[in-house]
């Protein structure tokens, strides 16, 4: 069913008009999944048969009834009721404007309506129509996953006011935000954004402006201040935004398109009010071309059913310099419909010959559908902070690196200022040593491995054993 609560209402509907005697047909064994009748006789089988007869008549007849009797009461059809309630401009839900501040649900639903035309009914009603029956040439973008159905009730009102020559309204059904734009003189746009359990920092801002190499987020009325800082400069000290009354910030850079380079990597730094009781700290959002920012996260996943440090917020100075080395790997996960990425510096190894130690990073990216992506990289020092590394290995829709899949190993092969080829492994989580055959052949008893190769060619499969028994393969690139 495409609306399953309206489904549902007129289902109650008929139930009710029939009092209870398809209900008693329908219960009956005859109608029960759960009842296999394996050898039934002639008798029973013709039995069976009126009876199913007889009460698929009787429910065609009542429908037939209900549909072409106008009804005492005059009342329009359930579906349609609700349908018209969605599009009606009047029951829009619209959030206290404290409310954020004395509920446990510190998301979505605690926005309150802001801007400008927030009572301005004729926009509202022509957005609520445009969601329900787009017209021809309107423009519609949904991030991966998201559906682009009608409302199926009265959605809360977020946002209606000008951005920059731009009449924008933002709708939030529960599930998805809902983005109406209503440019001059030009055909109007909607963007669908999955939202489903957002949280304080998830639900911290949207997209409510953009434009050629900028954008604007509104911000959620429990947070304090925002700035603006560039991954790429780890040491820079963040740059703070003027915000407007209505929560709408100035103007920020955005990240460079495919193609353009990677000099910078502007993202936004968030600081919630004290009133949530101050143990939020600051955090990172970044823009990646959807609705929503992408939250942005540094440390390990839980490991092994122990209570182990979980990710935490990447403002530390540690977690900025891992952030500079693997930022401009986010542009590949642009539109895709992310909701979290986080770095993960899951072990660390001191090089052959003297070379310094390198760093080992696993970064996941999770979807608001569920799935995951990992990539693996291998960070040796480097003179440049934002110094990419190598890219050791990767994976799509897979639990590596994430809470339900703690262990990842990855391997490359890397040459020494003398000349000599090595192969270097290393694992994290619940790895507890490493074995490489193939064409390298080593075992460590230890989370990494530096063994001598005989050349840049050399291809090892190398295996992580687990604490308990199991193994894990190195990702491949």
């Amino acid at each position: 069913a495409e609306d399953p609560d309206a489904a549902q209402r007129a289902a109650g509907h008929l139930d009710r008009e029939t009092v209870t005697g398809a209900a008693a047909l329908l219960n009956s064994g005859e109608f029960d999944p759960c009842t296999v009748q394996t050898r039934p006789t002639d008798l029973l089988r013709r039995r069976q048969r009126v009876r199913v007869a007889v009460a698929l008549a009787a429910v065609a007849a009542i429908g037939a009834v209900v549909a072409a009797v106008p009804g005492g009461d005059d009342r329009p059809a359930p579906a349609a009721t609700v349908a018209r309630q969605a599009l009606d401009p009047a029951r829009l839900l619209r959030t206290p404007n404290e409310q954020w501040a004395d509920t446990s649900r510190v998301d979505f639903t605690a926005w309150p309506a802001r801007g400008r035309q927030a009572g301005d009914r004729e926009l509202l009603a022509r957005a609520l129509r445009v969601w329900a029956a787009p017209p021809e040439g309107t423009r519609i973008t949904a991030t991966a996953g998201t559906s682009t159905r009608p409302p199926g009730h009265p959605p809360q009102l977020l946002y209606a006011g000008l951005i920059d020559n731009v009449m924008v309204v933002v709708l939030y059904d529960g599930e998805r935000l809902v983005r109406y734009a209503e440019p001059e003189d030009a055909t109007p746009t909607l963007h669908f954004a999955r939202v489903d359990a957002a949280d304080v920092t998830t639900a911290a801002g949207l997209v409510i402006g953009r434009g050629n190499g900028w954008m604007r987020y509104l911000l959620a009325p429990w947070i304090s201040d925002v700035a603006s800082r560039d991954l790429l400069a780890p040491d820079a000290p963040p740059h703070g935004l003027h915000v407007a009354p209505d929560g709408v910030t100035d103007r920020i850079p955005t990240p460079p398109r495919a193609g353009a380079g990677c000099g910078r990597w502007p993202v936004a730094q968030f600081r919630p009010s004290t009133r949530l009781g101050g143990g939020t700290p600051a955090f990172l959002l970044a823009d990646l071309d959807d609705l929503v920012p992408v939250h942005l996260t540094s440390g390990p996943p839980a490991s092994g059913g122990a209570p182990g440090a979980g990710p935490h917020e990447a403002t530390d100075p540690a977690a900025l310099r891992t952030w500079a080395r693997t930022a401009c790997s986010l542009g590949a996960l642009r539109g895709a419909g992310v909701r979290t990425v986080n770095d993960w510096a899951f072990a660390e190894q001191p090089l052959p010959e003297g070379g310094g130690r390198a760093t080992w990073v696993c970064t996941r990216a999770d979807t608001w559908r569920g799935p995951g992506s990992v990539t693996v990289r291998f960070l040796p020092p480097a003179a440049r902070p934002a110094d990419p590394g190598r890219l050791a290995g990767r994976a799509a829709s897979t639990a590596t690196c994430g809470r339900y899949g703690p262990q990842v190993v990855g391997d490359v092969n890397w040459r020494a200022q003398s000349g000599r080829w090595y192969l270097l492994a290393a694992g994290g989580g619940p790895v507890t040593g490493l074995d490489a055959t193939g064409g390298v052949r080593a075992t460590a008893k230890a989370t990494a491995l530096a063994a001598p190769a005989p050349g840049p060619g050399a291809r090892a499969e190398v295996v992580g054993r687990l604490r308990d028994g199991r193994t894990v393969r190195a990702l491949r690139p």
